[in-house]
């Protein structure tokens, strides 16, 4: 421990070490309950293990399916669900720099991107489908067509809701509007880029999903819904738990990006 800290600030770390590490305990634990809860209940027949499935078999299941071009499936799914990602999170920034950037087309767009926001993306899948075709670009505008409105709408109200002082101080500097978004707008709101970016993972990787059952013969979509064709349910239950973890890996790696950004920016 560094002896150039005070007594009070070292005590301070241990305690949030120890909190840190009781928090990843308990969340382990907890894993790990629901698990043995799970297997207890199939064994005992108190639930149904042909319909939900048991972890012993389910690990089983993932065994053989490492066997089978496993990491081929989630590597689709995972390229797919990045690929619909990043065409929204940058495509979305962009919409709500312009809608920013003219009060008067924002106000035109604002009810339409509600209604936009507010329509099953699903119901419009045959309609991708023919435009994009059956295959992997009707999946990614699938992600894109789900996560990209979400973006506009995030951002957008983070650059309306700028510190009102912060904005007067840069006009009485005379910044021009350019200026005002790159220095002030901009570095205020990447919180509240990051927020968006944590959402829109998940709502990626829901539309790459909804896509793979509409049209696919790849990914981890494909293998969920070619279990359910075939009364494969313990398939169905594994492709659920692998998305649960290609989920939370992902959802991490944004938090990862958004530590390192902010780090480098208060250096």
């Amino acid at each position: 421990m560094n002896k150039s800290l005070s007594k009070e600030r070292q005590q301070y770390l241990a305690r949030k070490r120890k909190r840190k590490w009781a928090v990843l305990g308990c969340q382990i634990g907890v894993i790990l309950a629901f698990f043995l809860l799970w297997e207890v209940a199939a064994q005992q027949q108190w639930i149904d293990s042909f319909i939900l499935s048991q972890p012993s078999r389910i690990l089983k299941t993932l065994i053989n399916m490492w066997q089978n071009d496993l990491l081929y499936h989630i590597g689709v799914t995972v390229f797919e669900t990045l690929a619909g990602f990043l065409l929204g999170a940058v495509g979305g920034i962009i919409l709500a720099v312009c809608l920013w950037w003219s009060s008067f087309v924002s106000q035109v767009c604002e009810p339409y991107l509600v209604v936009l926001n507010s329509l099953p993306k699903i119901a419009l899948g045959p309609v991708i489908i023919v435009v994009a075709g059956a295959g992997t670009k009707a999946i990614i505008v699938m992600a894109l067509a789900i996560s990209l409105i979400v973006t506009v709408l995030e951002m957008l109200n983070g650059f309306l809701h700028t510190d009102r002082d912060l904005i007067k101080m840069g006009h009485t500097f005379g910044a021009k509007k350019q200026q005002l978004f790159f220095k002030i707008v901009l570095p205020y709101n990447l919180p509240t880029l990051f927020n968006s970016l944590k959402i829109n993972i998940g709502l990626s990787l829901v539309g790459v999903i909804a896509g793979e059952f509409l049209v696919s013969k790849a990914g981890l979509g494909y293998l969920i819904v070619y279990g359910g064709q075939v009364f494969k349910l313990d398939l169905v239950m594994t492709g659920v738990l692998i998305l649960a973890v290609v989920a939370a890996l992902m959802y991490e790696a944004v938090c990862l990006l958004q530590k390192w950004v902010m780090r480098r920016r208060e250096r």
